[in-house]
């Protein structure tokens, strides 16, 4: 290569000839694969159970961290700082892309982890605004912001280390493990946030027992960490590392190589940045503050929807390996554009049964996309750039439309009257990432590309 490569340690040696020793995971053992996916499962674990509590318990924490004088004022002011730590993503992204294609996926997540997990535990040690004022939203914005810095490399790193571990004709079920475990993370921080509720008094959840949800990151950080210091980093980087082959300016390569394929992918992640916070992160205040349910129904019924989720998740993984990626996206986006606004106007009824129903329906239309995506993803960039290519791709979007997603649906709501507003949001997000899809290459059947 050129100037653009550069070589560094890269574990024990591998013999080649000319030819990748082990392309896209084939000949990897089992035993390595079981604790491949174990790793890269707790990360993203940890990192949505802390947004899954920190959702799930907003008017809780609007309460402890910002004046009481007008609630709803509250409430959109921590969906503002929800928000706000998604700013930082994009920085990250580059950052951590660049450590994962430098230096490599295992140290990038390896560290992340660390920063993440310790940051979520600083939450829970903060005062409330009635003890130090002003400083208690100062300082929870700055923790969110570094965790926002931290995890943004976690989802993008946990899929190209699946993918590139993965036998060629799996590599969507193996990446879907990163979903399945984002979702695994917001149904503990769902069951734990209402068990919470139902037991605590309104003054003791204020008092401490927000925090407790918190503590937990600390000791779940530290075992995934642990975990993947054990691992070797995955073939093909470790090839690449081996023969000097590895980018010196990884994220510059994107840009100037790369562009068109950066562009379609912020496109197609946008049904993913939407659909997921407000199927299975706003939706129980939604459905609390919006449309009148009980705080316990709207867990409830939130807890189901990610069960459903979970269920699915694999399974479209499997059928983007035997069908495509690019059939599976579509058929996404298209019943989201069908499907959203119905499914919102029955929320309304107010029938708890039927809200269950419509929660069922609406996890397993997220499932389509979501279990696609982190192949899709994974496979649009080449070896070289793959971890920077779907960091940047995957935070740029959920920067500017995912962590907003909240705050968007509740300031649509209040401008437009309307409870259907986030519905509408949602079908937006979904033709723009049709058109997206469509214009991009099939990859599923080929082989994990270097160049």
């Amino acid at each position: 290569m050129s100037n653009e490569t550069t070589s560094m340690p890269a574990g024990p040696p591998l013999p080649t000839n000319g030819q990748p020793l082990h392309v896209n995971g084939d000949g990897v053992s089992k035993d390595t694969r079981r604790r491949v996916i174990m790793a890269s499962f707790i990360g993203n674990f940890v990192e949505w159970f802390d947004y899954a509590v920190y959702g799930y318990l907003a008017a809780t924490i609007a309460a402890v961290f910002f004046p009481q004088s007008n609630p709803q004022t509250g409430l959109l002011l921590t969906f503002a700082l929800f928000a706000i730590s998604f700013l930082v993503r994009p920085l990250g992204g580059f950052v951590w892309g660049h450590i994962g294609d430098k230096v490599g996926r295992r140290n990038a997540l390896s560290l992340s982890i660390l920063i993440m997990s310790g940051a979520t535990f600083c939450i829970a040690l903060i005062p409330g605004y009635d003890t130090i004022g002003i400083w208690a939203p100062i300082l929870l914005l700055i923790i969110r912001v570094a965790q926002g810095f931290s995890a943004s490399g976690e989802y993008a790193g946990a899929s190209a280390f699946l993918v590139e571990y993965a036998p060629t004709n799996k590599r969507g079920l193996y990446a879907a493990v990163v979903p399945a475990s984002t979702a695994a993370g917001l149904l503990l921080g769902s069951l734990l946030a209402g068990l919470l509720t139902a037991l605590l008094s309104s003054e003791a959840m204020q008092s401490w027992g927000w925090r407790l949800p918190f503590l937990l990151a600390a000791p779940m950080g530290l075992i995934g960490r642990y975990i993947r210091t054990k691992l070797e980093d995955t073939p093909v980087f470790r090839e690449l590392a081996a023969e000097g082959e590895a980018v010196k300016a990884p994220v510059s390569s994107l840009f100037r190589n790369h562009w068109r394929q950066l562009l379609l992918a912020v496109g197609a992640v946008l049904l993913n940045a939407v659909g997921f916070y407000v199927i299975l992160s706003y939706m129980p205040t939604y459905l609390s503050s919006e449309l009148g349910l009980g705080a316990t129904e709207s867990f409830l019924a939130t807890t189901i929807a990610l069960v459903t989720y979970i269920g699915f998740i694999f399974l479209t993984g499997m059928l983007s390996d035997r069908y495509g990626r690019k059939r599976v996206l579509i058929a996404a986006s298209i019943t989201f554009i069908v499907l959203t606004v119905p499914a919102f106007a029955l929320l309304g009824t107010g029938n708890f049964l039927v809200i269950v129903l419509v929660q069922i329906l609406l996890g397993a239309m997220l499932t389509l996309n979501d279990g696609t995506l982190p192949s899709f993803l994974a496979e649009m960039f080449p070896t070289r750039v793959r971890y920077s290519g779907f960091a940047v791709s995957f935070n740029l979007s959920n920067a500017l439309f995912g962590g907003t997603a909240p705050f968007m649906a509740t300031l649509l709501i209040a401008a437009t009257a309307s409870d259907l507003a986030p519905a509408w949001y949602l079908v937006g997000a979904a033709v723009i990432s049709l058109v997206a899809v469509i214009l991009s290459r099939e990859t599923s059947k080929e082989p994990l590309r270097h160049e």
